[in-house]
C-alpha cells in the first residue's frame, strides 16, 4: 500500500532495467546525442539572426504552441524546442524500455508524461509569453480575473472546463417532453411523449450509463438523440439513474440487472402492450446490456426473450486490453480504491472523473487551467463539458465487483464463469440481432477492443465505426455539410477488426442515418402513437426527473 496507484514503482523499475542493459542505454544515448547536437545547431542559428526549422514540432492535436510567439520569438522558441526535446526523448525511452513487460512500460510512460505535461511552460505565468502579454495589455486585470477563477476551481475541487451558471437541467439541457412512468430505488424510467401521430409498435429502451448522468442523449434540441429518434417515429424509453449515496453501498451489479434494465425493460413491455422490446446500451450501460442479453437468454429462453434486438455504443465486453485505463487497474490499485470506497461506501465521482481526464490532461485540464488561470478567460458554455462535469458517485459493492471481476479478471468472456442474479452468463447465448457502433478515437473505450463482441455473440451483426471520440463519436446527429464520417458493414465471429475495416464502407455523414435504415424495419407496424403516460401508467413526475438532479 506504499505505491498503491504505481506513480513510482514503474519509474524505478525503468531506470534499473536501463541501468542493467548498458549496450542499450549507449545506443539510446547515441541516438539522443544526435537529437541533442540537431537542437543545439538549431539554438545557435537561432540565436545569430539565422532562419531554422524547429527539428521538433508538437503533435498535430497539442494546441499548447500554437500562438505565434512560439516560432516568431526567439527566446520563447527555444523554450519551446528544449522542452519537446526532453519530453519527446524521455517517453521515447520509457516505451523502450528493455526488460519491462508491456504494461509495466505503459505505466510508468503515462505518469512521466502527466508530471512533464504538468511543468510544461504553458502552465506557469513567467514562462508563458501570452499571458504575459495579456497581463500587459489589460493592465493586470487578466491576472486579477485569473486569480478569481483559480480560487473558484479550488473551491469546485477541480480545474473547470464550463460555466457551471451556462446550463440548466430541465431548463436548456434535456428538455425533451416525457414523463417518469417508473421508479424504484435504483432508477427512474422517463417515456418520452411523441412527437409524430402515428409510431412503430416496439418500444426502444435505452440504458444509459451510471456513471454520468442520462442527459448526454438528451442535450439541445439540435443534439438530442432522444428527440431524433422521436422525430423518426419511434416510441422511446430511457433509464435515469440513482446517483447513490452511503445508504445504498450494498448494492450489487446484481441490483443493476434485476431492479435496473430488467425492470426498465417490463416497464416499456407492460406500457407499450409488446411482447418484446428493441434495447440500446451506451458504455458502461452497454456492458451491463450485454450481461443482462445473456441472463435473459438463460432465464427466458429465446422465445420468450423480452428484448428482440439490441444496439450497443461505444461498448467493452473483453476487458483484456481496454486502453489507457488500464494504467489504473491492476491488483494493488483495485484494492487501494476498493478500500477508499469500503471506507465511504461509494467512490466519488470527482475520482473517477479526474482519473479519466488524466488520460488526456492537456486538453482536458492543462488546457482549461492556462486559459482560465493565466489568461483570465471566462469559462466556455459547452454543453458536453457541462455534462461530463456533473458526475455521479458508484455503490461500493457494484463497482469493487465491476473493477474485479471485469476489468481486473475479465471474466465476462469465460462462459459460465460469472453467475449474474442466479443465473451463468454466457455471450455466446445471444441470438437477438445486433448493431454495435464504436469510435475511431475513444481513448476509453478503443475500439479495436469493443469489436470484439464480434466474436462472442452468435447473432446476425453489423458493426460501425464512427469518425471522433468516446462522447461526440455517438452524439453525432446529421448535419449539412456533413462534420464527421462513419464505416459500415456485416460482421462475422471469424472477422478480425482489420479484415472488417478493409471491406467496410466509408461514408460521409452521420450513422444515424444508416441506424434508422436498420432498425426501423425491425420495430413492428405502424400504430397510434401513445401518449407519455396514461390512467394505468401516470406520471410520476415531468422530464427529465427527480434522479437526475441529485448530487
Amino acid at each position: 500500500m506504499i505505491d498503491p496507484m504505481g506513480l513510482y514503482a514503474p519509474l524505478v523499475h525503468a531506470q534499473l532495467a536501463w541501468l542493467s542493459h548498458p549496450q542499450e542505454l549507449a545506443e539510446a544515448m547515441v541516438g539522443f546525442s544526435g537529437h541533442l547536437w540537431a537542437l543545439q545547431w538549431h539554438s545557435y542559428r537561432r540565436m545569430v539572426g539565422a532562419s531554422s526549422v524547429d527539428p521538433v514540432q508538437p503533435h498535430d492535436d497539442d494546441t499548447r504552441f500554437r500562438d505565434p510567439v512560439w516560432h516568431d520569438s526567439v527566446p520563447w522558441n527555444l523554450v519551446k524546442s528544449w522542452y519537446l526535446m526532453t519530453t519527446r526523448h524521455t517517453q521515447d525511452m520509457l516505451y523502450a524500455t528493455p526488460g519491462l513487460s508491456s504494461g509495466e512500460r505503459r505505466r510508468a510512460a503515462f505518469w512521466w508524461r502527466n508530471w512533464l505535461n504538468a511543468v510544461a511552460p504553458t502552465n506557469f505565468l513567467i514562462s508563458n509569453p501570452v499571458a504575459l502579454r495579456k497581463a500587459a495589455e489589460t493592465q493586470g486585470r487578466s491576472l486579477q480575473a485569473g486569480w478569481q477563477n483559480f480560487l473558484d476551481d479550488m473551491q469546485a475541487g477541480m480545474v473547470r472546463m464550463s460555466d457551471p451558471d451556462g446550463f440548466k437541467v430541465g431548463g436548456n439541457l434535456a428538455t425533451t417532453p416525457g414523463e417518469v412512468v417508473f421508479r424504484n430505488r435504483l432508477v427512474e424510467v422517463i417515456h418520452y411523449a411523441p412527437t409524430r401521430s402515428r409510431i412503430r409498435a416496439r418500444p426502444v429502451v435505452i440504458v444509459t450509463p451510471w456513471i454520468n448522468k442520462f442527459y448526454i442523449l438528451d442535450l439541445t434540441e439540435r443534439k438530442s438523440m432522444v428527440r431524433y429518434l422521436l422525430d423518426q417515429g419511434l416510441d422511446v424509453y430511457i433509464t435515469s439513474w440513482k446517483n447513490p449515496d452511503a445508504s445504498l453501498r450494498e448494492l450489487r451489479f446484481d441490483d443493476y440487472i434485476l431492479d435496473g434494465v430488467h425492470a426498465t425493460i417490463e416497464a416499456a413491455r407492460e406500457q407499450s402492450g409488446q411482447p418484446n422490446v428493441h434495447a440500446i446500451g451506451y458504455c458502461i450501460g452497454g456492458t451491463a446490456l450485454a450481461v443482462y442479453m445473456a441472463w435473459a437468454n438463460r432465464r427466458f429462453g429465446a422465445e420468450a426473450m423480452p428484448v428482440a434486438d439490441w444496439t450497443l455504443f461505444t461498448t467493452l465486453v473483453d476487458f483484456r486490453k481496454p486502453g489507457d485505463i488500464e494504467v489504473f487497474v491492476d491488483e494493488g490499485s483495485v484494492n487501494f480504491i476498493s478500500a477508499g470506497m469500503a471506507r465511504k461506501g461509494y467512490l466519488d465521482g470527482g475520482q473517477m472523473a479526474s482519473a479519466f481526464r488524466l488520460l488526456r490532461a492537456n486538453s482536458l485540464i492543462w488546457n482549461f487551467a492556462e486559459r482560465s488561470w493565466l489568461y483570465g478567460e471566462k469559462l466556455p458554455a459547452f454543453d458536453v463539458l457541462f455534462w461530463n462535469m456533473d458526475t455521479t458517485r458508484m455503490p461500493y459493492r457494484m463497482h469493487s465487483w465491476y473493477l474485479r471481476e471485469l476489468y481486473l479478471h475479465n471474466r465476462l468472456v469465460e462462459p459460465d464463469a460469472l453467475t449474474i442474479a442466479g443465473e451463468p452468463i454466457d455471450l455466446n447465448r445471444i441470438t437477438q440481432p445486433l448493431y454495435a457502433v464504436s469510435a475511431e478515437d475513444d481513448h476509453i473505450a478503443p475500439w479495436q477492443q469493443t469489436f470484439r463482441i464480434i466474436h462472442f455473440v452468435a447473432a446476425p451483426k453489423r458493426f460501425v465505426l464512427s469518425s471522433s471520440g468516446h462522447i461526440l463519436g455517438i452524439v453525432n446527429p446529421p448535419t449539412k455539410p456533413a462534420k464527421r464520417r462513419y464505416w459500415a458493414a456485416t460482421a462475422h465471429r471469424a472477422d478480425r477488426w482489420e479484415a472488417w475495416r478493409e471491406r467496410a464502407t466509408p461514408t460521409e455523414g452521420s450513422w444515424w442515418e444508416d441506424w434508422m435504415r436498420w432498425l426501423k424495419p425491425r420495430s413492428g407496424a405502424q400504430t397510434r402513437a401513445r401518449p407519455a403516460a396514461d390512467a394505468a401508467h401516470p406520471s410520476l413526475g415531468a422530464a427529465p426527473g427527480a434522479y437526475v438532479h441529485e448530487h
